[in-house]
């Protein structure tokens, strides 16, 4: 059935469940894991109010790699108490869900498992759902858990 599934994360406990769920569909179905995380895109603002808060560059890099690395950990852990193998990436970048479709094709994945908050009404038309963005972006399964 699949042979390769992507599983974003933010490190919530939403995604956490998910991550769960993807291990198990895997274990199903005898697919590998890779944990994928979207953190932010470095952004240089020369406002005054944030001189005093400058980031370099290459330190955004470290303090990013270092708290992706925490999420990408969580679901390698879950996926190897199962016996399932997962590899883990993480982009930077201000569109979740075009990064998602992007690393479904750049790791050769034919499925996702990710979470939803289930938003409804004008939470959902205010806030937009990545979910429902990758759903209509990408060609492979998604399965969504709540």
């Amino acid at each position: 059935m699949f042979k390769h599934i992507l599983v974003p994360t933010d490190g919530s406990p939403l995604s956490h469940s998910a991550a769960e769920q993807a291990v198990a569909l895997a274990k199903l179905t005898g697919a590998q894991l890779t944990a994928f995380h979207v953190a932010p895109a470095y952004h240089f603002d020369v406002s005054e109010a944030r001189v005093h808060h400058f980031v370099a560059p290459t330190e955004y890099s470290s303090r990013i790699a270092e708290e992706v690395q925490r999420h990408l950990d969580e679901v390698k852990q879950i996926a190897q108490a199962a016996g399932i193998s997962c590899d883990a990436h993480y982009m930077l970048s201000d569109f979740p869900a075009e990064a998602i479709v992007d690393a479904v094709e750049r790791y050769g994945c034919d499925a996702v498992v990710m979470g939803s908050h289930g938003r409804k009404g004008l939470n959902k038309l205010l806030l937009g759902s990545e979910t429902e963005k990758v759903l209509v972006s990408t060609k492979v399964p998604v399965v969504v858990t709540h």
